[in-house]
């Protein structure tokens, strides 16, 4: 088992997620900087959608009850284990009983915990990942939890890299757009302005969408718009003409026109901007 002692500000078990069930209403979920999510299971010589630990700004310190190999990557942040220093980005051997602590984010917002042989609570819907627009998963960690280990696959050594292509955490972020389809309910100034006006990352940002803070984008169209399918990297835009760019968690359906989409590689960054961050949309088509 894994015992949480400290679950940090929110703490959240992630894989891949649940695809395939958006008809039915069910998000994706899944780590929303899945490079990291990929990279820190490579560590560990586990299959790249092993589950992980996921967590926000604050860290979070876990005790193992057997020794375990374990990675933390993703945000930069100082890592320990009983107090000692421990590598960051690398494999490292935490003994049974041992105190593994990832301490705040130094850059960006999320970083993410492996243990060798993945995190193993029960699947829903094929997925181990929590939802926090759902509910579906695992429920954000609090202090006290403890989740099920499983077995690492024997490789015959220790997993380990000389070293290791982490990205680099955004002190900027530019996020690719292509015309969504309701671009057409917005004013030529409007995707003007998209294009060519800087944004800010607001601290209101969660799993469910990336909110800013900047000019207001004018809609040419008023009225109410029936709820239609919205997909990941959606650029919504409500009342408060605002974009909102739609992360893992978001709503599979919705009732505000979509001026753009965000092509899915490029929403890692996104998942690591700090509140704060400038951010700029370029068109593409």
């Amino acid at each position: 088992m894994l015992q949480v002692v400290r679950a940090g500000a929110l703490t959240t078990v992630q894989d891949g997620g649940r695809t395939g069930y958006a008809h039915l209403g069910v998000p994706r979920a899944g780590a929303l900087d899945a490079p990291a999510r990929q990279l820190a299971n490579r560590l560990t010589g586990n299959p790249a959608d092993a589950a992980v630990l996921e967590t926000t700004l604050t860290g979070c310190a876990v005790r193992p009850t057997r020794a375990v190999t374990a990675v933390v990557g993703g945000a930069p942040c100082r890592v320990t284990v009983d107090g000692r220093p421990a590598p960051w980005g690398a494999p490292v051997v935490v003994p049974a009983g041992a105190v593994l602590e990832a301490h705040p984010a130094q850059h960006g917002v999320r970083s993410y915990l492996a243990f060798g042989g993945g995190l193993c609570p029960e699947p829903v819907l094929g997925s181990r990942s929590a939802d926090l627009l759902s509910g579906l998963g695992p429920a954000p960690l609090r202090d006290g939890d403890a989740l099920p280990l499983g077995t690492p696959q024997d490789h015959g050594t220790t997993p380990g890299a000389d070293t290791a292509p982490w990205p680099g955490i955004p002190t900027s972020l530019v996020l690719p757009v292509r015309p969504g389809p309701r671009h057409d309910w917005f004013t030529p100034a409007a995707l003007r302005t998209l294009a060519t006006a800087g944004y800010r990352v607001s601290p209101h940002s969660n799993r469910i969408g990336l909110r800013t803070e900047g000019p207001a984008l004018e809609r040419s169209r008023h009225g109410e718009l029936p709820s239609e399918g919205v997909v990941l990297g959606s650029v919504q835009v409500p009342p408060d003409g605002r974009p909102v760019v739609f992360l893992n968690d978001h709503p599979t359906t919705g009732g505000y026109p979509v001026i753009g989409v965000v092509p899915e590689p490029s929403l890692s960054a996104a998942a690591q901007a700090a509140p704060g961050t400038e951010l700029r949309f370029t068109l593409i088509r």
